[in-house]
């Protein structure tokens, strides 16, 4: 029984000594706002990123109405899109358009928004080899040119403009090279329908692109091979009308 005791008693005097140990809640019920939000904005410049977000979190569920808290909220997406969290700095940035709908800075969450899923679905592996992002999954993408677009109309004003009109162009025509690849794709095996469909969805959708041109050079391919001349002649004739017209206007 006497190694027991003295077993028990040793846990005892460990638990003790843990709780003489325990450092002081830096967040804790007395502090202001403006004391919450400081202690996260500390952890962030330590680069303590769950911290701040944690403390930001508080002060929103301490201080709902205070003028601290919307701030908050837009740090939160900040913070979660520079520690490289792109799926939570987009759930952020939806609860932030869906609590300040009208709100003068939520351009900035329909940006931070935007650049997070451009960047959803980075890897190590894509950076290190240098993966053609045409070749990824496109909704992320999808998502964000719809966002950059938004910004560029419906903000024509705002600080982001410009530079959103510009992503919303580049990811355009990223789009159109993801379409294309995959048309390319159905046509090395053979599906010579789904290779059809999806050129033909480059040029309904990605006319004002360079892939408009091997899409339809593509979908001539596919309707050879499906044994449809006629569909092939007037594809490549479509092609063959656009190109003398872009003629005509370069030399009026």
């Amino acid at each position: 029984m006497k190694p027991i005791r003295l077993l028990l008693l040793a846990l005892l005097a460990a638990a003790l000594m843990a709780c003489g140990t325990t450092r002081v809640d830096p967040y804790d019920e007395q502090r202001s706002a403006e004391e919450l939000y400081e202690q996260a904005h500390s952890a962030a410049r330590r680069g303590d990123y769950d911290a701040a977000v944690e403390g930001l979190e508080r002060l929103q569920a301490r201080y709902p109405f205070g003028v601290l808290a919307r701030q908050a909220q837009l740090d939160i997406i900040h913070l979660y899109y520079e520690s490289d969290q792109p799926d939570a700095t987009v759930a952020a940035a939806d609860r932030y358009i869906r609590l300040y709908p009208r709100d003068n800075h939520v351009a900035y969450a329909y940006y931070m928004r935007a650049w997070a899923n451009a960047t959803r679905g980075r890897d190590f592996l894509s950076g290190l080899f240098r993966i053609d992002r045409s070749s990824r999954d496109p909704e992320p993408l999808r998502e964000a040119h719809a966002d950059f677009s938004y910004i560029a109309q419906a903000y024509p004003n705002s600080k982001y403009a410009a530079d959103a009109a510009e992503r919303a162009l580049t990811l355009h025509h990223q789009l159109a090279e993801n379409e294309l690849h995959v048309a390319r794709f159905y046509m090395r095996r053979g599906a010579y329908i789904a290779a059809a469909r999806r050129a033909q969805q480059v040029i309904a959708e990605f006319g004002d692109t360079p892939a408009y041109e091997p899409a339809v050079r593509l979908l001539a391919e596919a309707y050879d091979h499906l044994d449809t001349p006629e569909l092939r002649d007037e594809a490549l004739r479509t092609l063959g009308e656009r190109d003398a017209a872009a003629d005509s206007a370069d030399g009026a």
